[in-house]
């Protein structure tokens, strides 16, 4: 039995859509920080049994569950490169609201690819494990890694994979994540970016937005830049939200009470704080600031929304064997 840890990340310049979605592989590379405060712990164990005498079972915050497919599609992977046809049982909790646009599903798969591996007796390196975690969810493939990171888009299966591109960070950057809706998403992440990319006329512009912010970003994270990734952030962030909304029929992951933190962030912007809203395919925002101004943040945010829970982060650590 091998257990692993792996965080969540927040994408800063995004991924939404795919070349191919049978194998995962992105229109554009994707730029993240990974998060210290959210994460997945996932233990698997290979039987002495075969699959056809025995079934992979999946337990899900102490509970059974049938595994999906795209669990299977990893766990398969990882019988072929091992050799093997042994069923597993997979223990998994998630220390983050799953579904609801934090990035659960790239810690989960994170977090079964380096487990899998391991106690299928593999020795795999950064790049293996993200090319083998993003045949679960795209973004686990950047969460196999620490601090900054870029998923490079490629071309094939063995081309899509991410890097470091800081890690550790040396400068005081914040990420507040706060939780207006903890509950299931009504249009999961694979729907909504199928839907945009086939039925929002602004997709290609998307993309060739996506793909313009990349360079700066890259710039601005080597030069410790915060303001400079919260503005192309947020402003990235928009540009994806606006193929929900320019789809035919529109959809939207915004609430109201995602409106409301993005007006509250432009007002604190013009008194002289610096932060900056990105949020992923829910309605959760994210802050991204300077760790000597998170309080002040905070204390203005609460005097708005008194209710609100937030959670502030620092940049996390590459995926971890802890069992």
């Amino acid at each position: 039995m091998t257990k692993a840890r792996a965080y969540t990340n927040i994408a800063l310049i995004k991924y939404w859509g795919k070349r191919s979605t049978s194998a995962i592989i992105p229109y554009n590379n994707s730029i993240s920080l990974t998060l210290d405060q959210f994460y997945t712990e996932t233990s698997v164990t290979f039987t002495d049994q075969t699959l056809a005498q025995t079934a992979d079972q999946f337990y899900f915050q102490n509970k059974w569950q049938a595994p999906t497919a795209k669990m299977s599609r990893v766990l398969d992977l990882i019988r072929q490169m091992a050799g093997f046809n042994r069923s597993a049982i997979i223990k998994s909790k998630n220390f983050v609201p799953t579904a609801a646009g934090l990035a659960s599903s790239a810690s989960a798969f994170a977090a079964l690819a380096a487990a899998g591996s391991q106690a299928a007796g593999l020795t795999l390196t950064s790049r293996q494990l993200s090319i083998l975690a993003r045949h679960g969810s795209g973004s686990a493939s950047r969460s196999i890694l620490g601090g900054f990171v870029e998923w490079h888009a490629g071309t094939d299966d063995q081309s899509s994979y991410a890097t470091n591109l800081l890690d550790p960070v040396p400068f005081p950057i914040a990420v507040i994540a706060l939780v207006v809706n903890a509950a299931p998403k009504k249009v999961l992440s694979t729907v909504g970016m199928q839907h945009s990319v086939a039925h929002s006329p602004f997709y290609p512009a998307w993309v060739q937005a996506a793909t313009a912010s990349l360079a700066p970003m890259r710039a601005a994270i080597a030069a410790g830049d915060i303001t400079q990734i919260g503005a192309l952030a947020e402003t990235n962030a928009m540009q994806m939200h606006a193929t929900t909304l320019s789809a035919d029929p529109p959809f939207t992951y915004f609430s109201p009470g995602t409106l409301a933190i993005w007006q509250f962030v432009q007002e604190i912007r013009t008194k002289g704080l610096s932060c900056y809203l990105t949020l992923d395919a829910g309605p959760n925002p994210k802050l991204i600031c300077a760790r000597q101004d998170v309080d002040q943040i905070m204390t203005q945010l609460h005097q708005v929304l008194p209710n609100l829970a937030g959670t502030v982060c620092q940049p996390g650590p590459a995926v971890q064997i802890i069992d």
